[in-house]
Order: structure tokens, then C-alpha cells, then sequence
């Protein structure tokens, strides 16, 4: 059937169909999976320290913790720059392919080296991932609806923690057995089987396709996508006089944002706006959160009566994590809210890490002072609720909103290689800080970090215009 040329809808301006929402389905899967993997190993470290004696010592726990994040940074780099060269579509595949093949070993060897090896694989997929899911929204949505389609991806990450933790409670129950701490892979490998399948089915970047100059390949993809009825702009052919002018452009020296110092030095507060407070996120996030269950036994929250088996020390733990792990979506939702509702995302995110600092207060006192649990638990889900809202939703929104086009993307790339430093960092040594002064040192630096995030967040938001 054809197409009235009169009757094509622009994909910049169409109305939000039901195709747009299984891309965003699809695409945001890959955030899913990266936080399950953080939850499922902040499972699998417990579960291990029952078997192993001595218990796996700190510098391991912190290994296990982070070793997929370490993947993450290099796979975000490395699958990035490959699909930039070689298409989306392929990658799109293979990251979830690699993740499923990993998770396979992991699980069917249960060894604590080719663990920590899996999840660095595990990780260069998620990273690929991370470079990809945002991309395939933000191209394919509706102008209109761009921003808070590609906040509802990164909202994904929260249904992650959720399904994650709910799945290793229930097979822990159901096992009653350490020695099964391998087959919690179940969880990583179905959901990647899962992304794979969805994505048979899937098509090529239309911009990408585009700027290879693919014109009719990139209008079928378009309709593939989102019907016969919907047309992508094309952009006019180059005349010979700016074509000599691009040519000139060429030869030209390479501007300062072609130098990584020299663009830092450039757009220090911009690095600094976007980096720092993304680093500060990452200690809770990934810090806290891959040790929850962990900090949860810590503090004292869990259910276990003395004489049961330890196993069931571990499940009360997840359980409670379970608990907390519920109030993250909530706490995505409400931020993207106050984003559609025009709210100062600076506002949103410094407001956010103060809330959380006073939260970790109100922790750290119930704590100290023997309170009743459910008053840490609902702080720790205050805790959530606003790290959610605020720091972990803005900092994804807030790179690319500072910077100009021209340097859009590496200033974006700097602020994701601080956060993920930040989070590598908080994972590596919350088990230093248990070891070394309990919950009670684990929280105050916590804090501390909070604060930092807030602060830097003041000063360089009003310095920067968003």
C-alpha cells in the first residue's frame, strides 16, 4: 500500500504512538539489566563471605563490587566509537549477546575468578549498552516528548534493583544453600536472552544512516520503526561553495575542545557542574547500593532468629533490601515531575543530595541511638526516594543541557568518566570503611559526600546558566 506523500507524518512531530513506547521498552532494558547486575552481586558477596573461611577479604568484596563498573567504563568507550563507525544495529545485538555468554560462564563454572572475570564482560556489555539505548530514544522520539522519554530509560534502572532483588529473595528461600550463590546468573542471563530476542526484530539507526549518507535506507528504517506513514527530514546536499568551505575547514588548527586539557581548563566550571556531583551520585548508587544487603546485616535491620542457618541472615537482608529498593521508581517518577513541571534541574538536584544527607542523619541517629528499625528503614527509603529524584535522574539530564552542540559530546563523555570513577570508588571501599569503623563510619562519610555533591552543586548551578 502506498503512501499520499500529503498524508506522511514528520517523525520530529508525530503524535506518541504505541511504537514508540516499545522502543523505549526495548531500549531501556539495558539500563534494567546494569543495576540488576549491581544488585545481584551485592547478593552474591554475602552469600560467598558464608562459605568462604576466612571471609572473602575487603579488597575482594570491593573487586567483586566494582569489576563490572570498571567494564562499563571501557565498554562505553569502546562499543560507542565502534557504532559510530559501524551502525547501531549490530551492537545493539552483540551487547546483549556478550552479557548472556558471560553470565552462562558465571554461572555453569561457580569459581570466584571466573566470576569476577564474567562480570567485567558483563559490564563492557552494559557499557555498550549505556551508549546505545539513549541514542535509539532520542532519535526516534517526538520532539516534544524527547526529554522525558529518554528520563523514562534511564527510569528503567530502577525496575532493575527491584526485579532483581525480589528474584534472589525468592531463590535463596527456595535453596536454603550458599554453595547456590552461582545460580542467582539465572536472573542476568534470562533478562539478556531477553534483550536479544526483542531486538531480532530491530533496525538501524536512521540518523546514523543518514550521516553515512543512506538516504532510502534510513526513510525505510524510519517506517519500520513507526509505520509507511512517517517520514524523516532530510537534509539539503551540500553546495560546491560549502563544500570548498568545509574543505577549508579542514585545514584549519584543531579548535581547544580537540585537546582534553585544554577543553577542561576551558569549561572548568561546566567539568566541574557535571562531573563532581555525578561522581558524589555514584557512592550512593552503585556504593550503597551494591552493599545494601550487606549494610542492611550491618545496621542490625534484618529478621533472623539466633540458631537459624545463616543463609536465612542473608535472605532477611535481601528482603529488606527489597523493601527499599520499591521507593526508587517512585523517586524517578517524582523528579521527572518536576523536570515536565519546568523545575530548575540544578534546583532538583541540589535540593536532592541535601535530603539525602539528612536522611543518612536520621540513619546514623536511629542507628547510634537504638531506635525502632522500621525508623532506619524508612530513612534508608528516604534516602532512595530522593538520591532517585534528584542526583541520579538529574545528573543524566544535566551534561547535555550545559554544554553548546559543538562540544556536546566530549563534555558529556568527561561527566560520565567522573561519575563512573566516583562509582568504582564507592564500591572498592565500602568494605574498607565497614572494616576499618562499622556502619557508623560507612554512613558519615556517606554524608560528608552528600554534602560535597550539594555544595558543588550551588556554587558552579549559578555560575552556569541551564
Amino acid at each position: 500500500m502506498t503512501v499520499n506523500k500529503m498524508d506522511m507524518k514528520n517523525i520530529n512531530d508525530m503524535p506518541l504512538t504505541w511504537r514508540h513506547i516499545y522502543i523505549v521498552s526495548v531500549a531501556s532494558l539495558g539500563q534494567l539489566i546494569g543495576t540488576a547486575v549491581a544488585t545481584v552481586a551485592g547478593v552474591i558477596i554475602p552469600m560467598m563471605n558464608i562459605l568462604a573461611h576466612p571471609e572473602l577479604s575487603t579488597f575482594m568484596q570491593g573487586l567483586i563490587g566494582c569489576i563490572d563498573l570498571i567494564g562499563i567504563a571501557v565498554g562505553s568507550v569502546i562499543f560507542g566509537s565502534l557504532s559510530d563507525k559501524y551502525g547501531y544495529l549490530f551492537f545493539f545485538r552483540f551487547c546483549p549477546a556478550l552479557i548472556l555468554v558471560a553470565s552462562l560462564i558465571a554461572l555453569f563454572i561457580p569459581d570466584v575468578a571466573i566470576l569476577t572475570i564474567a562480570l567485567f564482560f558483563i559490564g563492557l556489555g552494559i557499557g555498550g549498552e549505556y551508549s546505545l539505548d539513549s541514542g535509539y530514544v532520542s532519535e526516534l522520539m517526538p520532539v516534544k516528548y524527547r526529554p522525558l522519554m529518554v528520563g523514562v530509560t534511564k527510569t528503567a534502572s530502577a525496575l532493575g534493583n527491584i526485579i532483581a532483588a525480589a528474584l534472589c529473595f525468592w531463590m535463596i528461600i527456595d535453596t536454603k544453600n550458599a554453595a547456590d550463590w552461582h545460580l542467582l546468573m539465572w536472573i542476568i542471563a534470562a533478562i539478556a536472552a531477553l534483550m536479544l530476542i526483542l531486538r531480532i526484530k530491530f533496525y538501524e539507526s536512521p540518523t546514523w544512516l543518514l550521516n553515512h549518507g543512506k538516504v532510502a535506507e534510513a526513510e525505510k528504517a524510519v517506517q519500520d520503526f513507526l509505520g509507511k506513514d512517517v517520514m524523516i527530514s532530510v537534509p539539503a546536499p551540500k553546495s560546491s561553495d560549502s563544500n570548498d568551505n568545509d574543505k577549508k575547514a579542514e585545514t584549519l588548527p584543531k579548535s581547544d575542545s580537540a585537546n582534553l586539557l585544554s577543553f577542561i581548563i576551558k569549561n572548568g566550571k561546566r567539568v566541574i557542574l557535571s562531573g563532581v556531583p555525578w561522581a558524589c551520585e555514584g557512592l550512593g548508587v552503585y556504593g550503597i547500593g551494591v552493599f545494601l544487603p550487606i549494610l542492611v546485616m550491618a545496621l542490625g535491620l534484618e529478621h533472623f532468629t539466633p540458631g537459624e542457618p545463616e543463609i536465612l541472615h542473608v535472605a532477611s537482608s535481601v528482603e529488606i533490601t527489597l523493601y527499599i529498593s520499591c521507593i526508587m521508581l517512585p523517586g524517578f517518577i517524582l523528579g521527572l515531575w518536576l523536570i515536565n513541571k519546568k523545575k530548575s534541574i540544578t534546583a532538583i538536584q541540589s535540593v536532592g543530595f541535601w535530603l539525602c544527607a539528612a536522611t543518612l542523619v536520621l540513619l546514623l541517629l536511629s542507628y547510634h541511638f537504638n531506635w525502632n528499625k522500621w525508623i532506619s528503614i524508612g530513612a534508608f527509603m528516604g534516602f532512595e526516594l530522593f538520591l532517585n529524584m534528584g542526583p541520579h535522574l538529574i545528573t543524566y539530564v544535566l551534561p547535555p543541557k550545559i554544554y553548546p552542540v559543538e562540544t556536546r559530546g566530549e563534555g558529556v563523555g568527561i561527566a560520565a568518566a567522573i561519575g563512573k570513577i566516583g562509582a568504582v570508588l564507592g564500591v572498592f571501599f565500602i568494605p574498607i570503611l565497614l572494616k576499618a569503623g562499622g556502619a557508623t563510619l560507612v554512613l558519615i562519610v556517606s554524608i560528608a559526600v552528600m554534602a560535597i555533591g550539594a555544595i558543588v552543586t550551588n556554587i558552579y548551578g549559578r555560575l552556569v546558566k541551564n
